[in-house]
């Protein structure tokens, strides 16, 4: 399996988007599939926030991206992990996890001290990694976990 900048292979762009509309138009009302896929082309930028890594091998196996912010109640925490996704027939075998590594090695070396995200129902898998939970609150009808990492302590 490789780890990629979505830079280096934008044809996923509309794979990803799909995957992620499907997976989270629910806490993200109002957003089409079009809209998604116009706004992955700003994380084909120069900068590394925003940006998406995917993981591969001959198929595209999932994304995790890094973006200034991902909840508009919390203007003040940034940068966030997002979109972390594995294709389910992909689950369980690892890549959720290599992928936030990727993206939590590549957030320090770029001299970020920490991360932060949301999840309705994934917090275990985060602390697993060395997330932290941050707060509980509802956000867009849902009850969210907000997780941060500290990159220092890593």
């Amino acid at each position: 399996m490789q780890i990629l900048d979505l830079r280096e292979e934008p044809q996923h762009i509309p794979t990803l988007a799909a995957w992620h509309h499907h997976q989270w138009s629910s806490l993200n009302p109002g957003h089409s599939l079009e809209k998604r896929i116009a706004k992955m082309q700003d994380y084909l930028g120069d900068n590394f926030v925003p940006s998406t890594l995917i993981a591969k091998t001959t198929e595209l196996l999932g994304s995790a991206a890094i973006v200034e912010n991902d909840m508009e109640t919390k203007p003040e925490l940034t940068p966030w992990l997002a979109s972390v996704f594995v294709a389910p027939e992909y689950r369980n075998q690892g890549i959720g996890s290599q992928l936030v590594k990727h993206v939590m090695q590549k957030a320090k070396q770029a001299g970020i001290e920490a991360l932060y995200l949301f999840t309705p129902d994934q917090a275990n898998f985060y602390q697993k990694l060395g997330w932290e939970v941050f707060s509980h609150e509802e956000y867009r009808g849902h009850s969210v976990t907000v997780m941060r990492v500290r990159l220092t302590e890593q």
